[in-house]
């Protein structure tokens, strides 16, 4: 196939030999099968910004760090420096991640290095050697589904207990492989302590795991596993190897903030309806 315009650089600079095909095309990014001497690998080509919106990103970036107080100022004047060390630290995001999960101890691709604004990484394969399907594209018995639930509710506590939420973790962003299910995909990754949001963006990926998993072990709906970590790692006693049980009694006394700004919003756009309702008739 034609070699794509940002894996050129890879193959001048010897990186790797050749690109075999397209993977997949996202919003964010295109991935490529690449060969490197005799293996088989993913090379991830992330999107310019003019291709991708940032506007439902402002939530994500929350609490991340800035590699210094330049780029800090210039990203919140939206210079044009600005936004171009916005879309360095972006991409940055998800390599930083990759290699410090991957120490962790968690199921994520190996990455092999950051060349000119692509990620090499691990190819995940299934048992016979073909490129792993996503969770959501696999049919599973019960006793699978509740195994997959165990390992990606540890992968899940392993990451807070890096300080970081996946913030988009669902069934299209686990792979398959022979050894069980892999995470991908983390340019959205969430600081934990930093992020207003962090908790939301918690229970979120939990849910939605569950809820998918839930189709073949419906037990799984009944269990409150995103809530039970976060209550202990607010705490600061969630550690890598803790055992959950899936059970969570909510504080009754705890003030829902979000919920009483949303009534009130609730009724204040009653208020109006009924304004406008007044007026109308008074017109007639």
């Amino acid at each position: 196939m034609k070699t794509p315009q940002g894996l050129q650089a890879l193959i001048d600079d010897g990186v790797i030999d050749e690109v075999l095909r397209p993977l997949k095309s996202g919003k964010e990014a295109a991935v490529y099968l690449v060969r490197s001497g005799d293996d088989v690998r993913c090379a991830k080509v992330y999107k310019d910004m003019a291709q991708r919106s940032f506007q439902q990103r402002v939530q994500y970036q929350e609490g991340r760090k800035v590699r210094g107080s330049r780029e800090a100022r210039a990203i919140g004047k939206a210079t044009k420096y600005g936004r171009k060390q916005q879309e360095a630290e972006w991409k940055n995001t998800e390599v930083d991640a990759l290699y410090q999960l991957r120490v962790a101890g968690m199921r994520v691709p190996e990455p092999y290095g950051y060349f000119h604004g692509v990620l090499l990484m691990e190819l995940v394969t299934d048992a016979d050697g073909f490129c792993a399907p996503r969770l959501g594209e696999i049919e599973l018995s019960s006793e699978k589904a509740r195994e997959y639930h165990r390992v990606l509710v540890r992968q899940v506590v392993l990451m807070l207990c890096c300080g970081l939420i996946h913030g988009d973790l669902s069934a299209y962003n686990v792979l398959v492989g022979v050894d069980g299910p892999v995470v991908i995909d983390f340019p959205q990754v969430v600081n934990a302590a930093g992020n207003n949001a962090a908790r939301t963006m918690l229970l979120r990926d939990v849910n939605n795991l569950t809820a998918h998993l839930g189709r073949w072990a419906p037990e799984l709906l009944d269990t409150w596993y995103g809530e039970e970590m976060w209550a202990l790692f607010q705490a600061g006693e969630l550690q890598p190897d803790t055992e959950l049980t899936g059970e969570f009694t909510p504080d009754e006394t705890e003030v829902d903030l979000d919920s009483i700004r949303q009534s009130i919003n609730d009724a204040r756009e009653e208020m109006l309806i009924r304004q406008q309702g007044r007026e109308a008739a008074a017109e007639d």
